[in-house]
């Protein structure tokens, strides 16, 4: 009897221990798939951080409305909404010195201009002496931008030397066409003080050349641009040459500047007309999160068949990094090292 209890009092510790034993193992289960759930979880929120931006809108800073910056503005700033999913608007400007501004002061996060303006910005020199801007970068060059030295033929200008006493549209003090004006009336022996300088935008030049108020006008600007067609409506346009050695004395002394040629047909033209010209080109800022940058990029030259504009067509990627001057956004820099 006495062992019957005994025995029976062992089975029940044993099947107590068992018990418990499983109900601590479901335990331990429990607080590790906890564990795992709260592991993945994490990683999860981290890799979402890294893939993403909190930027919902972006301004593109263009140009004039007669110019190719604006006119090529509003395709990009579409393409770039589809890539990147950030709802980008193209802006009217006063192009390249005032677009560097807006990148300065946050008023703009992508910006159009000349490859010799963001030279001068981030290296502090010329119309941004004392003031450089360490964090401009580029994202790609574009296309070159043409420096049209732009009359009538009822002017009766041919040349350069013949500006001398003339009222000449320049630009506004510190854009890229008046630094363009200035160098290449300096390499033809003339100054500002030589002739009457007038600040009007690319629309204004225009039409003070159809109306006879000024005599010429110089627009920077990928040819061909609005404002010389909408002028070779209504006039006789005539684009003064630049001849070569002038043409080698500027790049010799401005290494930033290249020799072009308008064609023939171009704006009604009998003849090409040698000149030259400086690049185009998109820029940004350090503070620009890199897989945005890496979109923008993407969005632009991954898609240069959807660029309606005649300028398009010298959009390519192989070619965006050549004469940049600039470092390059690493956002940009990795989309290029892909292709």
């Amino acid at each position: 009897m006495k062992n019957s209890k005994f025995w029976l009092l062992t089975m029940l510790s044993l099947m107590l221990i068992m018990v418990l034993a499983a109900c601590g193992g479901g335990e331990t289960a429990t607080e590790e798939e906890n564990t795992s759930e709260e592991t993945t979880g994490e990683e999860g929120t981290s890799s979402e951080t890294e893939t993403t931006s909190d930027i919902e809108f972006l301004s593109l800073a263009t140009g004039g409305t007669q110019g190719t910056y604006y006119a090529l503005g509003g395709t990009f700033a579409d393409l770039i909404t589809d890539e990147t999913g950030i709802k980008t608007t193209a802006e009217v400007s006063q192009a390249s010195t005032a677009n560097v501004n807006a990148l300065k002061d946050g008023t703009a996060e992508v910006a159009f201009m000349q490859t010799d303006i963001a030279y001068y910005a981030k290296n502090g020199e010329l119309m941004f002496d004392g003031a450089a801007m360490d964090n401009l970068v580029a994202i790609g060059v574009l296309y070159p931008e043409t420096i049209h030295l732009v009359t009538t033929a009822n002017s009766g200008i041919t040349s350069y030397e013949e500006l001398a006493g003339k009222k000449v549209s320049v630009g506004a003090p510190g854009s890229g066409t008046y630094a363009n004006a200035e160098q290449l009336l300096e390499v033809h022996g003339l100054t500002m003080d030589d002739i009457q300088p007038q600040n009007l935008d690319f629309g204004e030049s225009t039409d003070g050349l159809q109306s006879g108020q000024i005599d010429a006008a110089f627009i920077t600007a990928g040819y061909p641009t609005a404002a010389v067609e909408a002028l070779g409506a209504t006039a006789d346009v005539r684009i003064v040459p630049v001849a070569a050695d002038k043409a080698e004395a500027l790049i010799a002394k401005y290494p930033y500047y290249a020799v072009d040629t308008i064609p023939a047909g171009t704006y009604g033209l009998e003849s090409e007309v040698p000149t030259v010209s400086v690049l185009a080109m998109l820029a940004t800022t350090t503070d620009l999160p890199e897989e945005v940058a890496y979109g923008i990029t993407k969005a632009i030259y991954a898609n240069t068949d959807k660029i309606s504009h005649a300028k398009g067509s010298l959009i390519k990627a192989e070619t965006a990094l050549n004469g940049v001057g600039i470092e390059v956004h690493p956002g940009a820099q990795k989309f290029f090292d892909e292709q």
